[in-house]
């Protein structure tokens, strides 16, 4: 992680060692309720994003808007230590497996909700069964495909009981979008709540009180003197979160001193130019972020199975993912030729082995022929312009033109905005879609049974036994050899026989500060998850 002055590069060396070593209403808080002396911490802070809130609640999310809000309202048994990837207890006390299939926390004493309700063991347990409970398409309740049940013996205690022992992946869940602990008193048990509801209730307990809302607008966060966990000391006297619907607006803030960082997204050219713009900083942090194509089996083109596998065949043989980091991207993304990015254990390059790493028309041609597909094939593929960056639209306008210069493809393309595009996609409202990821947490498993196991968070009709047993074999093995060769032959099988997705690039983290702010370099780190507790100016 750096501070830039040339391209960006991705880090993917810092990756690697971190994944082995795992509308608005007020809240009623003032600002003298912001720090345990009642004295401010530092001075305040802007962040400006394009990045979008889903919404608050946690059983309905699941993407990088909502987790960044999230983060900083909501503790979890488990997070991460500022400035890397260190698991830590965080409203836990500890937690470890109490047998193979049992893993056992313990809360620390006197935790409280902003509310002033106790958050005990049974909120624990409240939260994740409700997350089980509504199963939302948009929600995280994928990442639990391993919990059987909840119990919370005492006050204190939780006990997870999983479906298959020594899970090499549990506590790191606890710490994803799905570990938010919520208020059981204010949530209700088998449905989400509204966004201002939540705020009314002060129903969090993280390092941060939300004390204005204004969805996808504006919002204000103070300090939580009650917070006692993983986080640690919080570096300000409160956070102002501004949204941009234009990405040229958020960089003329920056530039201006109007906003004191600048996160999610700016263009690459954008980027480029700030590099040599007096009084910022360019950040970057290490990579992990994807981009791939995701087809419903559904509704995709194709009268059978095989002329659907065809189909998707032909589109990867298509894609010059080079074109796309260069021209798009500058190179601030990176093609990326598997499901797994380079640079964690157990990534491969299936993709770059099986369709190349340029554009074969031949080789398209004959899988179509050889299932009988007539062509052009006819391919409506949907992309979201307000939510994955402002050079989505590049982006995809350039696969459109490589898929049809092929002339096999006859590409309709179409853009929707986010909260629509999130509520469309799991409708089997779009044959091909756009999506990104930004993993919850730095291992390869993140990047496979979220996506492909039973009951997957995309929706798109993809289930196969064979891979479902192979990751449930994968998270439950010791043996770091025999789990990265299982990892490694799952990524094969994948790219060789389903493609239910096709991964395009591989991006960093990246942000821009001005002059006199810290901390952003240890918010781009590997836990993927951007924190202002660290974050201070002056």
């Amino acid at each position: 992680m750096k501070i830039r002055s040339s391209r960006l590069a991705l880090s993917t060396a810092a990756l690697a060692v971190t994944a082995l070593t795992l509308s608005a209403c007020g809240s009623g808080r003032t600002d003298s309720d912001s720090t345990a002396d009642g004295e401010s911490a530092g001075e305040s802070i802007i962040v400006g994003t394009t990045d979008s809130l889903t919404t608050l609640d946690p059983a309905g999310s699941y993407d990088n808007g909502s987790f960044h809000v999230q983060t900083q309202v909501f503790s979890f048994l488990m997070s991460f230590e500022p400035g890397g990837a260190t698991l830590a207890p965080d409203a836990a006390e500890s937690c470890d497996f109490t047998s193979d299939t049992v893993y056992t926390c313990t809360l620390k004493d006197g935790l409280t909700f902003a509310n002033g309700n106790a958050l005990t063991a049974e909120s624990v347990k409240f939260s994740f069964d409700r997350q089980l409970a509504i199963a939302d398409p948009n929600g995280p309740s994928s990442l639990l495909a391993n919990l059987d049940s909840v119990a919370a013996p005492d006050e204190k205690t939780v006990e997870f009981t999983l479906t298959s022992p020594n899970d090499q992946t549990f506590a790191q869940v606890l710490a994803s979008p799905v570990g938010p602990i919520v208020d059981e008193a204010t949530f209700p048990a088998d449905a989400l709540l509204d966004d201002d509801a939540i705020v009314e209730a002060e129903a969090t307990s993280g390092p941060y009180l939300i004390k204005s809302f204004a969805k996808n607008s504006l919002v204000e966060f103070t300090p939580n003197a009650d917070y006692t966990g993983v986080q640690g000391d919080v570096m300000n006297d409160g956070v102002t979160l501004k949204y941009y619907t234009d990405s040229n607006n958020l960089k003329l803030d920056i530039e201006s001193g109007a906003i004191d960082i600048a996160t999610r997204s700016l263009t690459a050219t954008d980027i480029e130019s700030l590099e040599s713009t007096d009084g910022v900083n360019v950040v970057s942090g290490p990579g992990g972020e994807i981009r791939y194509v995701v087809f419903n089996f559904d509704t995709m083109p194709g009268e059978t199975p095989e002329q659907k596998l065809a189909v998707r065949k032909a589109f990867a043989f298509s894609i010059d993912r080079e074109d796309l980091s260069e021209q798009v991207y500058k190179g601030t993304y990176t093609p990326l030729y598997s499901y797994v990015p380079e640079g964690l254990p157990g990534a491969a390059t299936p993709f770059e082995e099986l369709y190349g790493t340029a554009p074969d028309a031949d080789a398209a041609t004959a899988v179509l022929a050889e299932a009988g597909v007539a062509t052009p094939v006819e391919l409506n593929l949907q992309y979201n312009p307000d939510h994955y960056g402002p050079s989505s639209d590049q982006e995809y306008n350039a696969i459109k033109r490589q898929l049809e210069e092929t002339g096999l493809f006859t590409v309709n393309l179409q853009s929707t905005e986010w909260v629509t595009y999130a509520e469309e996609r799991t409708a089997d409202a779009y044959p091909a879609y756009q999506l990104g990821w930004f993993p919850d947490f730095s291992d390869a498993d993140n990047y496979l049974t979220p996506f492909f196991d039973k009951d997957n968070f995309l929706g798109n009709h993809f289930e196969d036994e064979e891979i479902s047993e192979m990751l449930d074999s994968e998270r439950t093995d010791g043996d770091v050899d025999s789990r990265l060769e299982t990892i490694e032959d799952i990524q094969q099988i994948l790219a060789e026989s389903h493609l239910s997705t096709v991964p395009l690039l591989q991006g960093s983290q990246v942000a821009v500060a001005r002059d006199g702010v810290s901390g952003v370099e240890d918010t781009l780190n590997a836990s993927f998850q951007f924190r202002y507790s660290v974050l201070s100016k002056g």
